[in-house]
């Protein structure tokens, strides 16, 4: 048996995080249990989990902390309350059954523990590792997470201490807003004026880029730091570089132009792959956006049917929406743009649009704020819930 489990619990400086292994003494974990307790570190001294003094919890448990133990209050800290609160997770886990079917005698715990240095509230400490060990516990023999929890967490989830927020384009429709200027006060006004919602992106547009650089997106996260930020930069050759320079600067997404030759969209579409941003192809003058996506050996994540500013004033025609996604199998966000204003947001979305990117009709208006909340209301897709806590599953 080789069982692995981990859980985060509490808030604040007194934050539990336990990294946690179960296994048979006879085996790689009771290996590593006997290695712990006999090849000490400094700082890193491993010690058993007694629920007090001469009473040791079964499984037998080694605690292993994570910070090195400078002071003599961090001593106490991992040798009271974070101690005491291993043992009696491990203990109270046996009395309600946790453990059924596992020999408690020839099975072992190793669990790593962390307390941050500022920590002071002995209660939250013992009360937070409680919690997160019972919980890592629970999780090691029920083998959580399976594949289908982890692919539908992995872009709705957040991490609590990584102190920023990285959206996914997980739950459509989005208003993009498209910010076309070359003047930075306006795109300030722009991005304080447009109201806070998980269903916002915001696109730094080829002008904007051309006359600030790659950097006007580090001033954009400035004053929106949790956005989902667009690089339009409508890549038509270097696709590697360029992609790899947007995420760099810090974009969510990168433009790259459909008339690109092939082999340019696919290393632009592989590099970003490879940083973890998104790939968005323009088919502004693709003659057959279904064929491009077919040809393609990677498909990208967005397909932006786009209508160019100075043909705005033809009828606007969305294409075969359905066929594109088909052709890359499905997984595809499809974003409609060029001259979208609010009374075509429901044709848009009705014929199968993800993404309404909106320039003009927003960042020129009068009153920015109002204009974007009529896009929002009129895609009528609530807030994603921001309540769900780390344990919720």
């Amino acid at each position: 048996m080789y069982l692995i489990g981990e859980a985060l619990v509490g808030t604040g400086a007194e934050l539990a995080h336990i990294d946690l292994v179960m296994g048979d003494k006879n085996g790689p974990v009771g290996m590593a249990f006997a290695n712990g307790m006999s090849q000490l570190s400094a700082g890193h001294t491993p010690l058993l989990a007694v629920v007090r003094p001469n009473l040791l919890t079964k499984p037998a448990t080694l605690i292993i902390p994570k910070v090195t133990l400078k002071t003599g209050e961090q001593v106490n800290e991992i040798f009271g309350p974070a101690q005491a609160a291993v043992a009696k997770a491990v203990a109270d886990s046996v009395e309600e059954g946790v453990f059924e079917g596992i020999d408690l005698d020839e099975t072992v715990i190793l669990a790593s523990v962390f307390i941050a240095p500022d920590a002071e509230d002995y209660s939250k400490i013992y009360r937070y590792n409680y919690g997160a060990t019972k919980l890592a516990i629970r999780r090691a023999i029920q083998k959580f997470p399976d594949t289908e929890t982890l692919l539908y967490e992995k872009d709705r989830s957040t991490h609590a201490v990584m102190g920023f927020k990285v959206q996914r384009l997980w739950n459509p429709p989005y208003l993009q807003v498209a910010m076309d200027l070359v003047d930075m006060a306006k795109v300030e006004a722009v991005l304080t004026a447009v109201p806070k919602n998980d269903h916002v992106l915001f696109e730094a547009g080829t002008p904007l880029i051309k006359q600030f650089g790659l950097n006007v997106l580090s001033e954009i996260r400035k004053i929106r730091p949790d956005a989902f930020i667009i690089a339009d930069l409508k890549t038509l050759d270097t696709g590697n570089l360029e992609a790899r320079m947007a995420s760099d600067a810090g974009a969510d997404a990168v433009v790259i132009s459909g008339l690109a030759p092939t082999a340019t969209i696919e290393k632009a579409i592989e590099e970003t792959k490879k940083t973890g941003i998104y790939s968005v192809i323009d088919m502004l003058n693709v003659a057959d956006p279904v064929a491009l996506i077919k040809e393609l050996k990677v498909k990208p994540d967005i397909v932006e049917l786009h209508r160019a500013i100075d043909t705005e004033g033809d009828e606007y025609s969305w294409g075969n929406i359905p066929a594109i996604k088909e052709a890359a199998g499905g997984k595809l966000l499809v974003a409609t743009a060029g001259g979208v204003r609010q009374h075509v947001v429901r044709k848009a979305l009705d014929s199968g649009a993800d993404i309404l990117v909106v320039g003009r009709a927003i960042t020129a208006s009068k009153d920015i704020g109002h204009a974007a909340d009529e896009f929002i209301e009129r895609m009528d897709n609530p807030e994603i819930d921001q309540f769900r806590i780390m344990t919720d599953f």
